[in-house]
């Protein structure tokens, strides 16, 4: 892998990255860019403990722009764009509307009350584009260009750990209008935290009574009893298994898990490495077949969805300090449970973080291993 460093006009780091050692990339930002404005702030919630990112100048941000003013497409001439090259395989920038920035976020304020604590935004928000080709999504790559991908990713994380104000580094992947993406060329986000984010607490508390109750790894013991039930089993591999978990929060959700416990991305051996882009691949492609015919149970009248099927997919790693007992996985899902039917967070969930699911996990695990490649 061959990776270049450089700077956007507004100082913004970019980084490219070719499987190849000898691309030249010597393309300059001919634009005029003021500098990057962060009002950021974390503000801690007195009643849960959980910490809030207030970034109200995230507002301003572009939202679905036409394709020929697409700021994540190559630089073309007469038109320059958040890439300068006029063609990429894989690219890395700061985030111009940044939730958490290092340099730029400013001073909080004094709140006059000890109940109302805040700090700054201190962090870091990258944007990944995983391909320059703006009609394509993760699902179009070639296991190479998957493989690249990540490359990216292991690097960024090994990078972004590194930094002092850093405690966890989350990489991920939004794709649809329904789940709330401003751009449609495909990319994802790696956010660099300088706290550890609720739900890896929660994972972590759980894996350390775990500990103390059993003697040992919570998640080792799950990935072997699901090995072991296979009902809930999407897709093994020799070095990573994909299952529907046990209690599923969305309609269609699957864990992708190494086989060998690591910490992080950095932790993947090259076995490992070689293995995902195949295993990935094929899962996200299933998740964009599972609604093309109607499955047991629903109206094959219903026409089919207007979209591909949207998503998330996360990666979950152990933060710097006090992780040792996770391990490293992939959790995707969709809110879409049937061709034109969604799951929106209702009354319960967003009241309550209280789940109810309208797809039996053993059901949907069944549907993706039926939409098979």
């Amino acid at each position: 892998m061959q990776k270049t460093v450089t700077k956007l006009a507004d100082g913004r780091e970019l980084i490219y990255y070719d499987p190849d050692g000898d691309v030249l990339r010597d393309a300059t930002d001919l634009r005029t860019l003021g500098p990057v404005a962060v009002r950021s702030e974390i503000r801690l919630d007195p009643v849960l403990g959980d910490r809030v990112t207030v970034a109200a100048h995230r507002q301003g941000r572009p939202y679905q722009p036409p394709a020929g003013d697409c700021p994540l497409c190559p630089s073309r001439a007469g038109r320059s764009t958040e890439i300068p090259a006029a063609d990429y395989k894989v690219v890395v920038f700061e985030n111009r509307f940044p939730s958490l920035s290092a340099d730029r976020a400013g001073r909080v304020p004094d709140s006059g009350s000890p109940l109302f604590r805040s700090e700054p935004g201190t962090g870091r928000c990258e944007v990944v584009c995983f391909t320059s080709d703006h009609d394509a999504s993760f699902a179009d790559l070639s296991e190479s260009r998957a493989a690249l991908v990540l490359d990216a990713w292991i690097d960024r994380t090994r990078e972004l750990t590194a930094l002092p104000a850093v405690r966890q580094v989350y990489c991920f992947e939004n794709r649809g209008t329904e789940i709330g993406v401003t751009l449609p060329h495909p990319h994802g986000q790696i956010y660099a935290y300088p706290f550890t984010t609720p739900r890896t607490d929660k994972m972590i508390a759980r894996a350390a009574e775990y500990r103390r109750r059993t003697g040992r790894n919570l998640s080792e013991d799950l990935l072997a009893a699901e090995r072991l039930d296979r009902r809930r089993l999407v897709l093994t591999g020799e070095h990573w298994t994909a299952f529907v978990p046990f209690a599923a929060r969305w309609p269609y959700e699957v864990h992708l898990y190494p086989v060998r416990r690591v910490p992080d991305l950095p932790a993947l051996g090259p076995a490992e490495r070689a293995e995902f882009p195949r295993i990935y691949l094929e899962l996200l492609r299933r998740f964009d077949r599972l609604f093309d015919t109607p499955a047991d149970g629903e109206d094959a009248a219903e026409p089919g969805p207007s979209s591909p099927t949207p998503y998330i997919a996360a990666w979950h790693q152990a933060p710097r300090d006090g992780g040792e007992e996770l391990s490293l996985h992939l959790e995707l899902f969709t809110i879409r449970r049937a061709a034109n039917k969604f799951k929106f967070l209702a009354g319960v969930e967003s009241g309550q973080d209280a789940f109810v699911n309208d797809v039996l996990p053993e059901a949907a695990a069944r549907r993706l291993r039926e939409v098979a490649s």
